[in-house]
C-alpha cells in the first residue's frame, strides 16, 4: 500500500470554507442545466471604473512595472491612501510608517493574526463574522472566544458577555462595522467603548471596514481613529473591491501606528512580493477620481436594497433595510433543522443560491445572507421562483 502524506493538523483542524462548497453545488447545478442566480457570495457584478482600467493598461505596457513591487507599497500609493482617509474620515495617516498596502483585505486580516497570535493565545471574534476574522487565529494555533452577536442588541458586540478572566488574556480584538453578515452599523458611543476596553486590557483592536463606503443615504460609518486614544491599540483594514468594483484585482491596505504596521509588513515580507506595481497604479487612480464614481455604485445597490427588501417582506420574512453593507441576515423558516438544510433547499426547487449561516460561525445557523450583486430584473426574478416554489417564511 502507498502511504499517505498527512497534511499538518493546522489544516486538518480548520473548518470547511462554505463559499467553496457552495462554488461546487453552484457548478453541479450549472453542469445540470439549471438557470442560476446567485446571490449568495458578496462579489460585485459591476465593472470597474473605466479610468481605473485606463490606467492599469497604460501601467502594463510600463516596463517598470514588470518588475518585483514595492514591498510596502509605492510612495505615490501610501500618499495617495494618507490623502483619502483624511477627506473621507478626517484621520492623519503617516504615508511614510503607518500604511501597508495588501494583495487584498483577506490577506492582510489573516497575516496580522499570524504576526500577534502565539499558540494558546485567545482572540476575541464576533459570530457571525466573515470567516478570515477566525482563520487568522486557527491558522496560528490560537483560541477563538466567540461573542454572540444578538439582533435585540441591534448585532453590536455586548462587552459584558465577554468574561472577565477571556479579558485579561486576549491578544487581539476584531470589529467589522458596516458588519458583514448582519448590515449592523456602529454608532460612535460603542466604538468609544470598545477603544476603552482595549487599552484597560491591554487588547489588540483590528477594525475591519470593507464596507466603509457601502453605504446608503446621508449615513457616514466612522473610522476607528475617529475616536481618541485608538492609535494606540488599533489597527484598520479597507478593502478596495466593494468600493470601487475590483474584487478581482486584490488590493486592499491596513493604517496604524507605526509599530503595528512594521510588524504587519515583517510578516507578509516574508510570505509574499507585495501588491502588483500596475495594481498600485491603478488603485491611485481610484483613490483620486472624483468620488462620483463611487456614488454611483452605491446608487444601484441602493435600488437593489429596495427591491429585496420588498420582496422578503412579500414571502413574509423579517428583511430590515440597512444603512450600510451589500447584504440581507435573514431568519430561515422554522421548519428547517440547518442554515445549510434550507439553502440547498432552495437551491434544489429555485435554482438560486444563497448563503447559510453556518458559513459565519457555529452560533449563527439560524440565518442565511444574500447580496446585492444581481441586477433588479433578476433579484425579482428570484421572488417569482421562490413563490412559485411555495418558499415562504413561516
Amino acid at each position: 500500500m502507498t502511504p499517505t502524506i498527512q497534511p499538518a493538523d493546522r489544516l486538518l483542524n480548520l473548518p470547511k470554507y462554505i463559499f467553496a462548497q457552495l462554488a461546487e453545488l453552484k457548478q453541479q447545478a450549472i453542469n445540470n442545466g439549471v438557470d442560476v442566480i446567485d446571490i449568495s457570495i458578496g462579489n460585485p457584478d459591476g465593472a470597474t471604473p473605466k479610468p481605473v482600467v485606463d490606467v492599469a493598461i497604460n501601467a502594463i505596457q510600463d516596463k517598470a512595472n514588470h518588475g518585483y513591487p514595492n514591498f510596502r507599497g509605492k510612495p505615490e500609493l501610501r500618499q495617495a491612501i494618507a490623502d483619502w482617509v483624511k477627506r473621507r474620515y478626517d484621520i492623519d495617516i503617516n504615508p511614510e510608517n503607518e500604511v501597508q498596502t495588501l494583495i487584498g483585505e483577506k490577506e492582510g486580516l489573516a497575516n496580522i493574526a499570524l504576526a500577534y497570535t502565539n499558540p494558546g493565545d485567545v482572540n476575541i471574534i464576533p459570530d457571525p463574522y466573515y470567516p478570515v476574522l477566525c482563520r487568522g487565529t486557527l491558522i496560528a494555533g490560537g483560541n477563538p472566544f466567540f461573542v454572540n452577536l444578538k439582533e435585540e442588541n441591534k448585532f453590536l458586540i455586548d462587552l459584558n458577555d465577554i468574561p472577565i478572566d477571556v479579558a485579561k488574556k486576549a491578544k487581539m480584538f476584531f470589529i467589522n462595522y458596516p458588519n458583514n453578515p448582519t448590515g449592523a452599523i456602529a454608532p460612535k458611543s460603542f466604538l468609544t467603548d470598545v477603544v476603552q476596553y482595549c487599552k484597560e486590557y491591554n487588547i489588540l483592536l483590528i477594525s475591519d471596514l470593507a464596507y466603509g463606503e457601502v453605504c446608503f443615504g446621508d449615513y457616514r460609518p466612522y473610522s476607528i481613529f475617529n475616536i481618541d486614544g485608538a492609535k494606540d491599540i488599533a489597527m484598520e483594514f479597507h478593502s478596495f473591491t466593494k468600493t470601487f468594483n475590483m474584487a478581482g484585482w486584490r488590493c486592499g491596505f491596513a493604517i496604524g501606528k507605526e509599530e503595528f504596521i512594521s510588524n504587519l509588513y515583517a510578516m507578509k515580507s516574508n510570505v509574499d512580493y507585495g501588491t502588483s506595481t500596475i495594481v498600485q497604479d491603478a488603485c491611485i487612480e481610484a483613490l483620486t477620481m472624483p468620488m462620483d464614481y463611487v456614488k454611483g455604485i452605491m446608487d444601484i445597490y441602493h435600488e437593489r436594497r429596495e427591491v429585496m427588501a420588498k420582496g422578503f417582506t412579500e414571502l413574509g420574512f423579517y428583511a430590515p433595510r440597512s444603512d450600510a453593507t451589500m447584504y440581507f441576515w435573514i431568519k430561515i423558516p422554522s421548519k428547517f433543522k440547518s442554515s445549510m438544510e434550507f439553502c440547498k433547499y432552495v437551491l434544489d426547487k429555485t435554482g438560486v443560491i444563497i448563503t447559510p449561516g453556518s458559513a459565519f460561525g457555529a452560533l449563527s445557523d439560524d440565518h442565511f445572507r444574500v447580496s446585492l450583486v444581481q441586477p433588479n430584473e433578476r433579484i425579482q426574478e428570484v421572488f417569482e421562483r421562490f413563490k412559485k416554489a411555495g418558499i415562504r417564511y413561516e
